[in-house]
């Protein structure tokens, strides 16, 4: 069986299916595609299947053109017909993995993928699971459930666990060019991942186990945090000593040795940094270890949108004005500059707690025109985009979009909260947060 794969992937003849078509398994499936494979995308979204079989694009850094090129040539098929699972070769599972209402790891999109697959998963296929989570899952969660009829891992069905590093919007890094990390179930699922990715990937890094795959995904999002979080907490000591913390961090990054640079913001958003350390604090419990420094960074991100809020309010009654009733623009709903991936983005939780506090609120993001429907914010679905103009008693710059470069502080009458370090210093009309 492993032979029988391992020629199909390395000739670039087997059959990749992808499960998830989101931020992280559309750009998987262009670059399978670039490399001359056959794709399979497999979503539950029958809107992003249709959208794919008409050669568009709904991402919008990933351009319509090689979509529409591999439909029209028959290389790219996508669907919510998970029956076909049966005709890949290879299934790369790519669905998020939240935290439920407690802030515990939720993997029912994981094991909602798995179970979807199951009754067609046939000898000869390599699964990978690249949704990051804790150390664990791929042997406690995946491999029981494919074993649970006559397929053996290892033997018939090879598992893999190959952790995501997707940096959406970002020109430096591609698909192709960030190195992957990937663990085996098995020395058999090791060769089998090891093909799976060697082909598309510049350089693919082994590591001893499925366990030590998931745990460097971890580490990788847990030292943001934390980092973030010391800068985080920095920013409101030094702005208590009237000192800017982006010339600090400026002047701080021409050490050429022992200083890496992070940035202050609102708090964190996107799917990895604000959820994924809480997936080692909860496994951790289960080993007695108490992750107090990882918890910590967690409460600190957590609580900058209540700063910020703050912030505000203090603006606004520099300039005689109660928050209550304000008239306040938010610019930026994306979690970062130049995407319009808005999940876990703090300006939802800023927006929240304004209007909690009887503010008036809208918001302003050229990629983002409309809020979609979520889990969290549903309330919001469906409001628009707003202009920019003279109208509001208090705009705030959450996402440092390019697009806001265009801005002239001193054409408006509303203050500016700046809380990305984005405007330059202008006493009076740009405020700190």
């Amino acid at each position: 069986m492993l032979t029988q794969l391992l020629e199909k992937l390395n000739s670039r003849n087997a059959l990749i299916g992808i499960i998830g078509l989101g931020y992280v398994g559309l750009p998987l499936a262009l670059r399978y595609l670039e490399a001359g494979y056959s794709v399979l995308g497999l979503d539950v979204d029958q809107r992003k299947t249709d959208m794919l079989m008409a050669g568009q694009s709904y991402i919008k850094h990933i351009p319509a053109e090689p979509i529409q090129q591999n439909v029209q040539s028959g290389k790219l098929q996508a669907c919510t017909d998970f029956s076909r699972a049966r005709e890949a070769d290879a299934l790369i599972l790519c669905v998020p993995t939240p935290l439920d209402s407690h802030r515990e790891p939720d993997l029912s999109y994981v094991i909602s993928s798995l179970e979807a697959i199951l009754p067609y998963l046939r000898p000869g296929q390599v699964v990978s699971l690249e949704s990051t989570t804790y150390p664990g899952t791929t042997e406690e969660e995946l491999r029981p459930r494919i074993e649970r009829g006559e397929l053996v891992v290892g033997r018939d069905v090879f598992l893999v666990y190959s952790p995501e590093r997707e940096d959406p919007g970002n020109p430096d890094f591609h698909t192709r060019t960030i190195p992957k990390i990937c663990g085996g179930s098995t020395p058999a699922c090791q060769d089998a991942g090891l093909a799976l990715y060697g082909q598309v990937i510049d350089q693919v890094i082994p590591v001893s186990s499925t366990h030590a795959a998931e745990a460097v995904k971890l580490m990788e999002n847990i030292f943001r945090s934390v980092n973030i979080a010391l800068v985080n907490e920095l920013k409101v000591a030094f702005m208590k000593m009237n000192i800017d913390i982006f010339e600090v961090i400026r002047a701080a990054s021409t050490k050429p040795f022992g200083f890496m640079p992070f940035y202050p913001g609102p708090g964190l958003g996107g799917h990895c940094i604000p959820i994924d350390p809480f997936y080692l604090t909860w496994k951790a419990r289960e080993f007695d270890v108490a992750t107090r420094f990882i918890e910590l960074a967690g409460e600190i991100n957590t609580s900058m949108p209540y700063f910020v809020v703050q912030r505000a309010a203090e603006v606004l009654n520099d300039h005689g004005k109660p928050l209550k009733n304000s008239r306040i623009l938010l610019l930026g709903l994306a979690y970062k500059a130049g995407v319009d991936d808005d999940r876990e983005s703090p300006t939802y939780r800023i927006m929240a707690l304004l209007e909690q506090k009887g503010a008036v609120v809208f918001y302003n993001d050229p990629y983002v025109p409309e809020i979609r429907p979520s889990r969290e914010y549903s309330r919001y679905a469906g409001r628009t985009s707003a202009s920019i103009h003279d109208a509001y008693d208090l705009i705030i710059l959450c996402t440092a979009h390019d697009q806001y470069r265009d801005i002239d502080p001193t054409s408006l009458e509303s203050p500016i909260l700046d809380t990305r370090g984005f405007f330059q210093d202008i006493p009076g009309k740009i405020h700190r947060a």
